[in-house]
């Protein structure tokens, strides 16, 4: 899961030009969306979606009323992107018994 979280927090700042910070400076629990902690914003949410589905074909439905909680922390993102990971995972092996 480390290797994760430095994946997304290494995404986050190349996608939303955060070149002022290293993964080391984003603590995985801080919250993303609070000035005590990185500081984003509603458009940096938006292009926290379009990352997520270009890397992780992860599609987050603007209506699902858990997303403000997937975009808490990197500790969230990243349980989101491993419990995807892992759904889609277990969908081929069931996929690829049926041939």
């Amino acid at each position: 899961m480390d290797t994760l979280k430095l994946e997304i927090k290494r995404l986050l700042i190349e996608a939303l030009d955060l070149e002022h910070l290293t993964p080391a400076d984003i603590d995985d629990d801080a919250p993303l969306f609070d000035t005590d902690g990185v500081g984003l914003d509603s458009i940096d949410a938006l292009e926290i979606g379009i990352v997520l589905r270009q890397r992780y074909q992860l599609t987050i439905n603007a209506d699902d009323e858990s997303v403000r909680g997937y975009f808490r922390s990197i500790n969230t993102l990243a349980a989101l992107v491993a419990g995807h990971t892992n759904e889609n995972e277990a969908l081929e092996a069931t996929a690829g018994k049926g041939d």
